[in-house]
């Protein structure tokens, strides 16, 4: 590999970071804008912009981080820009957390816009806390004692509480009472270990108190409901038209159950967030949900993982996605969709210019839909900060694909290519890629591809210096004992950067070396058609 090595230095690409172009400077100023009026610690604490205000101190924050950079850049001019984006991300950070502890400026005497004579105005009430238990007719008394008053709770949590029949009709009048002033309801995991019949009472109990309500978050978690429960929940999901947030994650969502939740929500055009999580929902099913996708034109995070969908409902979700250009989070991890439906999704990729998260691991995508995937995403997404691909049978052949996709995503953060075949081959080519630029990643996992020194020694020098890097996973690889001591030294002074090893095997490379060995003529030929 030493030779390998040489020929990058040869070959190395005339590569310039700074500056960056108009809409890279405009994409960061929404994604300021958006995080300034995020509720969080700080917004509790000082108070929420507006998002007019937002705006304005989005654009100075990101000014001022372009002249330092700039300024730093022209002191340095010789360099490929990477130091001065490094400095332009920490200006940018460091300017918005005082914007945040700064608090809106039309805040007056220090009152914040949510206090009101110094007391801060609860809305969320949240029975969730504790052991996870059933709840009797008296506990539930107690418990809900405090929706009975006067309140502005705007968002109930019952979760971890299993409510029977009883409790069930001491909740009813209660949340009949505060429904018009309910936006956020949480019933997730509220009737653990009850026989069928009492938790399809409960649930109907439920629906019928919270019908009418004007919800933008509803969730159905953890629930076992199957088609009997989602039908039970007939008179609250047909009265929702607001519905932002729907999550029925592990809910025994089957074809039918699917069909069900598809016919009873009237309206989904402003639903930005659709999970189901860990459902049994497979192909038919999947029908059912792609329509449900294909009415929701405002959709950010659609997660159908772990739903025992294949090819055709595979192609089917991805053709219904193509209606959702604001996509922004998209996983579907753990089906069966098979290159086809891979193919399929790849055709709509490059509507999802706002996308900053996808999962595609153990999709059975093989060399052909990785290559169509990484492809497309390479021409959109230029925000993308993860992308994990995880056990696809992808081999060092598509890795050029992925390879040249990784180079050109410089937000990435995350990249997860594990449980793979890349071997020496694909490993040089991924590290090539991440030599420059990429100041925000923070963990890339290759393990188990059998990789062997020379390719774990190229991850290593790739990532080792890269500012608030975090975490190198190689283990279950091919690496000599040798090779362990020398990528110790590589990290020697940040340690907690690599991952275990634990699960290597040294003797692996000896496995047919013939095969695992790769042509360093093919290598260098592919990493000169590397675009960076």
């Amino acid at each position: 590999m030493d030779s390998t090595a040489q020929s990058y230095q040869h070959r190395s690409l005339s590569i310039k970071l700074w500056p960056p172009t108009q809409s890279t400077r405009l994409m960061l100023v929404e994604r300021m804008t958006k995080n300034l009026i995020t509720p969080s610690i700080f917004s509790r604490k000082y108070g929420l912009l507006s998002k007019e205000e937002a705006e304005v101190d989005a654009k100075e924050i990101e000014d001022a981080a372009f002249v330092t950079a700039t300024q730093h850049f022209e002191k340095e001019s010789d360099g490929d820009g990477s130091s001065a984006v490094q400095i332009y991300a920490k200006e940018s950070s460091k300017l918005m957390l005082e914007v945040l502890k700064r608090g809106p400026r039309s805040k007056e005497n220090g009152e914040l816009a949510s206090e009101k004579a110094g007391a801060i105005v609860e809305t969320v009430f949240d029975i969730s806390g504790g052991r996870r238990a059933f709840i009797d007719k008296e506990e539930a008394s107690e418990l809900l004692k405090p929706l009975m008053a006067p309140s502005s709770f705007t968002k109930i949590c019952f979760s971890n509480r299993s409510f029977g029949f009883d409790a069930a009709n001491v909740a009813g009048p209660i949340l009949i009472s505060i429904k018009d002033q309910l936006k956020e309801v949480d019933l997730s995991d509220f009737i653990a270990g009850r026989p069928e019949a009492e938790a399809l009472d409960v649930m109907n109990i439920f629906s019928s108190a919270l019908e009418g309500s004007v919800l933008r978050y509803l969730n159905l978690s953890n629930n076992a409901m199957g088609e009997k429960g989602v039908r039970a929940f007939r008179s609250l999901l047909k009265s929702q038209n607001d519905l932002e947030e729907l999550y029925l994650m592990n809910d025994g969502i089957s074809e039918e159950a699917a069909k069900a939740v598809a016919e009873l929500i009237p309206s989904t055009e402003k639903l930005k967030v659709l999970h189901f999580h860990n459902n049994m929902t497979g192909d038919e099913g999947a029908f059912a949900i792609a329509e449900v996708v294909k009415r929701s034109p405002a959709l950010e995070d659609f997660r159908c993982s772990s739903t025992r969908v294949g090819s055709e409902g595979g192609v089917a979700l991805a053709e219904a996605l193509g209606a959702c250009t604001h996509l922004k989070k998209l996983d579907l991890r753990d089906n069966m969709f098979g290159v086809e439906a891979g193919v399929a999704l790849s055709k709509v990729i490059p509507l999802f210019a706002d996308l900053r998260e996808i999962y595609l691991s153990y999709l059975n995508l093989e060399d052909e839909g990785a290559e169509a995937l990484a492809n497309a995403l390479k021409e959109s997404a230029p925000s993308l900060e993860i992308l994990d691909m995880a056990g696809n049978d992808i081999s060092a052949t598509a890795a050029v694909s992925v390879a040249a996709c990784v180079s050109s995503k410089q937000f990435l953060t995350k990249l997860n290519l594990s449980e793979n075949e890349l071997k020496d081959e694909g490993a040089a080519l991924i590290s090539k890629a991440l030599e420059g630029g990429h100041g925000q990643l923070n963990e890339v996992d290759l393990s188990t591809n059998l990789i062997t020194w020379s390719g774990a020694k190229l991850l290593a020098e790739a990532v080792v210096q890269k500012p608030g890097f975090k975490l190198l996973n190689i283990n279950a690889n091919f690496i000599s004992d040798e090779g362990i001591d020398e990528l110790k030294k590589i990290f020697k002074n940040s340690p907690d950067m690599l991952g275990p090893l634990d699960e290597n095997d040294p003797e692996g490379e000896d496995i047919d070396e013939e095969a695992e060995d790769f042509d360093n003529d093919e290598l260098e030929s592919k990493l000169k058609g590397l675009e960076i």
